[in-house]
């Protein structure tokens, strides 16, 4: 055989021998947890949504060392409402685009926030832990305790100016309103600056352009490691929590009935195959049943909150039917009935 021939002849076998197998690319179609993929963080950079994206990036890691990281990708926009429209109506997704959410995400939703898509127009795949609510201030902000906070928007409610993420009817709106009633004023005479995310907030914060953060544990804790000067009044939970929040009393035990879980999570396209969303499922529960997931979570601020699949879906539909009935109380306007 002519040496050019033979020479065509090792070229196309090698050929063969790197051009990906058939079964192997079905393979990473049915499991895209195991190849390239993103986590779309629905919000400037700093706040709870960067937080979950990178926890699942981590956690995967940790458990699967050979797969390519979580590529994390920012789309700000309503608080989460750009993101979900674009996945809902097919403009963004696939098998390998999660989205984070939160509790806060089904308040919007809610309220028709997200737009005319019901819960069903994604796939919910996982929570990986659950933050909780907190009033913080400055660190040279004159409000010691929470009652001072309170005694204060009992004189006047529109001296206090609240700085958060969200607009009017976001949870850190509500979390706002909800401390003004319990001072026994009416919640529509308080004073709210809206953030596009909390890490904005808590920037406005250190400048003293606003007087309090009601916003959640895991991001002010994060400014707070970061050097803010922030001072945590209350953590908004049941009884009190440990790690990074010994010491921070409940806003209950301050004699304030306030009590606000961010569960946080993941979605996918409603669109994406059956086997897709089994493997995201199946990995991410891997990942949270890890014996040191419980450490990594902790250190990115959330507490124990694991659901998947049909008690996932049924979570969903409990909670938007609180936040409506919640919106209602408040009197916010439901955009999509």
């Amino acid at each position: 055989m002519p040496p050019f021939i033979a020479r065509r002849h090792a070229l196309r076998a090698l050929s063969a021998l790197l051009m990906p197998w058939p079964g192997l690319r079905a393979m990473a179609a049915d499991d895209p947890s195991q190849g390239a993929a993103e986590c779309v963080i629905p919000a400037k950079a700093g706040g709870g949504f960067a937080l979950t994206c990178a926890l699942a990036r981590d956690a995967l890691q940790a458990v699967r060392p050979g797969r390519p990281p979580l590529t994390l990708r920012y789309l700000p926009g309503g608080i989460g409402a750009v993101a979900f429209d674009r996945i809902a109506t097919g403009r963004l997704g696939g098998p390998g685009t999660l989205v984070a959410f939160s509790s806060g995400s089904l308040l919007n939703m809610a309220q028709g926030r997200f737009g005319p898509h019901p819960p069903s127009a994604v796939r919910w795949i996982a929570t990986l832990g659950t933050d909780y609510g907190v009033i913080a201030v400055h660190r040279d902000s004159p409000y010691k305790r929470l009652q001072d906070l309170v005694a204060a928007l009992r004189q006047e409610p529109s001296r206090i100016a609240f700085g958060a993420g969200g607009t009017v009817g976001s949870q850190d709106w509500v979390k706002a309103a909800l401390l003004v009633r319990a001072a026994g004023q009416d919640h529509k005479a308080m004073r709210f600056v809206s953030f596009e995310g909390g890490g904005d907030a808590l920037s406005a914060m250190q400048g003293k352009h606003v007087d309090a953060f009601p916003g959640d544990a895991a991001e002010a804790l994060q400014a707070i490691e970061g050097g803010a000067a922030v001072r945590l009044l209350a953590v908004l939970s049941d009884t009190r929590l440990g790690g990074a929040l010994t010491g921070v009393p409940t806003a209950r035990e301050q004699g304030v009935e306030l009590v606000w879980p961010t569960v946080r999570g993941l979605y996918l396209s409603a669109d994406v195959p059956e086997a897709a969303v089994r493997a995201w499922t199946n990995a991410l529960r891997e990942a949270s049943t890890a014996p040191g997931y419980a450490a990594l979570r902790e250190r990115h601020g959330l507490y124990p909150f694991d659901l998947t699949g049909p008690a996932l879906d049924d979570y969903v539909q409990a909670q938007i039917k609180r936040y409506r009935q919640l919106a209602d109380e408040l009197g916010l306007r439901r955009w999509h009935p």
